[in-house]
């Protein structure tokens, strides 16, 4: 299956040209300032897109969805896309798991403390998840800033070294795009927006 993989596009969907495949995953970081207007515009952007498959879960500019019920948000969602809130899917035959969640990070939305408060959203991802989808990285990797600080998450670095999914799929962290493999997992940094909301990076393209 060819997936093709995007974040932290930041209201700016529209300057991408994507050329389709099995699945489209995108890791947060839709919105600009997370309003309903910019929400409701990229997902009939998303619904358009080319691909069989169609997930995203929210980032820390998406303040919409956590703002609302979840009966609210499930009504606006297209049918033929998904939206992964601490929760999964299985699409032909891959477990699929999604989380927003971020250590808190200048009080945006979806943060929660490091330590026991982000670790019960952690301890919700299955053990069998062949893909795993938050908005931050874990813990030293793809998650270093500008000013040379490891942004990601200690604790969901130790649940995905325990978990070994196939694909860790994240953004969060503009300056440290990339894709890297550990062990048997892919961890994935989609950022497509630099420091400077300028759109420099390529969709990342895999097979699994």
């Amino acid at each position: 299956m060819t997936l093709t993989l995007i974040s932290d596009t930041h209201f700016k969907h529209n300057q991408l040209k994507l050329a389709g495949g099995d699945m489209l995953i995108h890791s947060g970081d839709l919105c600009g300032h997370g309003t309903e207007g910019e929400v409701l515009a990229f997902l009939r952007w998303f619904e358009e897109q080319p691909y069989k498959h169609k997930i995203f879960i929210a980032g820390n500019h998406d303040w919409f969805f956590e703002g609302h019920s979840k009966s609210f948000i499930d009504k606006i969602i297209p049918p033929s896309i998904h939206y992964l809130n601490d929760s999964g899917i299985e699409i032909e035959g891959l477990k699929i798991w999604g989380s927003p969640i971020q250590p808190t990070f200048y009080d945006w939305a979806f943060n929660r403390k490091r330590g026991p408060e982000i670790n019960k959203h952690w301890k919700l991802i299955p053990k069998d998840t062949d893909i795993l989808i938050t908005h931050g990285p874990p813990l030293g990797i793809l998650d270093k800033t500008a000013s040379d600080y490891n942004a990601g998450c200690e604790i969901l670095l130790k649940k995905v070294d325990q978990i070994k999914p196939k694909l860790h799929v994240f953004g969060h962290i503009h300056e440290d795009y990339g894709m890297i493999k550990k062990g048997k997992t892919i961890f994935a940094n989609a950022s497509l927006l630099n420091l400077k909301y300028q759109m420099v990076n390529a969709p990342i393209i895999i097979e699994i």
